[in-house]
């Protein structure tokens, strides 16, 4: 009976196990049903969420404003440049000869020596003039023996005054005589003309040296200047006195100094005036032909409106900007403002008419509106 009973359990088992393994699948989908509709649920409650924030967020800007940056404008020093190359020089660089012919007997320099003015350079040769003066002082000696006897014998009434004349007339014809042959002695010493330095030897020892040939080179550097041509569209905005800003590129070396002189005349082909400043140069490290680049200031204005002169367009009726206004809702908007340009420099523009104190200008995102845009400023 147990048995029985044991065999007719076992088969009811093993369908009740059957039917459990069957619902499991459906259990699962079951429950990704459940999460995926609870994700969504909270989905849809950001979305209400975010939908809320930006409500109260919101500007009341259109969705099709155009996003740019502004600035106000407010007034400003303008000042404008311009530049020009320019040429060292110096007034002090000359060509030193001796006064006379001769042989150059010593010289007592070297290149790169810095000399004082009416220092020794080179002596000549002077024999013929040391033998010329000798005779000559001779000579001298006797006509001034010759005339005191004959002045003292015409104070004694004795002799002729033809002969006391003629006496004295010997005398000093021998001393200027002298006076000429001490001068050419001078003469035959080769001086410094004026301080510097020794640039260039041009003659030996030895050589035959003169008025026409040239000794020796002496240049002084303490005190240089700088010319440059300008073009004539400047003539009355540089004067004399302005100021000047002199680069050299080669040096790295920066001067400010005063425009001693504008020339006096136009070149007629380059149509260009020449501008001069002086530059004290106490280290020498300015030399002639030396490039530089002079800065001078041709136009100063006060509280002056000024744009980038990228802002500013032009069309059939004149040149204009964007500027930031607002429509009769109050959002921001663009709108095209004719101007009047003055003196443009620096990438910048002076605006003369159709600006004023405080104007908020569109300077980003100026080439994405027209008149009337609608405008998110950022």
């Amino acid at each position: 009976m147990i048995r029985l009973s044991i065999l007719l359990i076992l088969p009811i088992f093993a369908l009740l196990m059957e039917g459990c393994g069957a619902n499991a699948p459906a259990d699962e989908l079951e429950i990704k049903q459940e999460q995926l509709d609870s994700y969504r649920k909270e989905m849809n409650e950001l979305k209400e969420k975010i939908a809320t924030l930006e409500a109260e967020l919101s500007t009341g800007t259109p969705s099709n404003a155009v996003n740019v940056e502004t600035s106000t404008l407010q007034p400003t020093d303008f000042e404008q440049y311009i530049e020009a190359s320019g040429i060292v020089s110096t007034d002090q660089n000359i060509i030193v000869s001796p006064e006379t012919a001769g042989i150059i007997n010593s010289i007592s320099v070297t290149e790169g020596d810095n000399v004082k003015k009416g220092q020794v350079l080179a002596s000549l040769n002077t024999e013929s003039l040391e033998q010329s003066m000798e005779e000559v002082k001779v000579n001298l000696q006797m006509a001034t023996t010759l005339f005191e006897r004959r002045k003292n014998l015409w104070e004694q009434n004795i002799g002729s005054e033809v002969e006391l004349l003629q006496a004295e007339s010997s005398m000093m014809a021998l001393q200027k005589k002298l006076q000429g042959l001490e001068a050419q002695m001078n003469m035959a010493v080769v001086k410094a003309p004026i301080s510097g330095i020794i640039d260039n030897l041009l003659q030996k020892q030895g050589e035959m040296a003169g008025p026409t040939i040239p000794f020796a080179r002496i240049v002084n550097l303490e005190e240089v200047y700088i010319t440059a041509d300008v073009s004539e569209e400047y003539l009355n905005k540089i004067n004399s006195g302005d100021s000047v800003t002199v680069f050299f590129p080669v040096l790295g070396i920066k001067k400010t100094a005063r425009i001693f002189r504008t020339s006096a005349m136009i070149d007629p082909d380059s149509r260009t005036f020449s501008i001069r400043a002086n530059l004290n140069n106490p280290d020498q490290k300015l030399q002639p032909n030396l490039m530089g680049e002079m800065k001078m200031r041709i136009s100063h204005i006060q509280d002056a409106l000024v744009v980038p002169s990228i802002l500013v367009k032009k069309d059939f009726n004149g040149e204009f900007l964007f500027v930031v206004s607002k429509d009769e809702t109050g959002i921001p908007v663009a709108r095209k403002i004719y101007i009047k340009s003055g003196i443009k420099d620096n990438n910048n523009t002076v605006v003369t008419k159709g600006l004023e104190k405080g104007t908020e200008i569109i300077t980003k995102g100026y080439g994405q509106v027209t008149d009337g845009s609608p405008l998110n400023i950022k």
